[in-house]
């Protein structure tokens, strides 16, 4: 199994917005066991708990890329770091 530095250095920034999300799930969890709330505002909330995954899983990815993809230690060409920087704002666009 590989080593994954860039989660460990980024474990308590991770954590922090896992527990956000955990957050917005227990309040749709709240509202639908109460019964009152409209569909309007049910899908407003899940779609923030859908955009707070895909903000998670592009921060991870990003870091995955700027760590393995264009190690810097493997000092990536030119081509490279602008090949994975558009990669990293396409990712950016369509996730969040």
């Amino acid at each position: 199994k590989r080593h994954m530095s860039h989660t460990i250095r980024d474990k308590q920034k991770l954590l922090n917005r896992v527990r956000r999300i955990h957050g917005q799930v227990a309040g749709i969890e709240k509202s639908l066991q109460a019964g009152e709330t409209d569909c309007s505002a049910l899908m407003q909330m899940i779609a923030g708990c859908r955009g707070a995954i895909n903000g998670l899983m592009a921060e991870v990815v990003e870091s995955h890329i700027r760590e393995h993809v264009i190690d810097p230690q493997r000092k990536p060409s030119g081509a490279q770091v602008v090949a994975a920087e558009e990669l990293i704002d396409v990712l950016g666009t369509y996730l969040r």
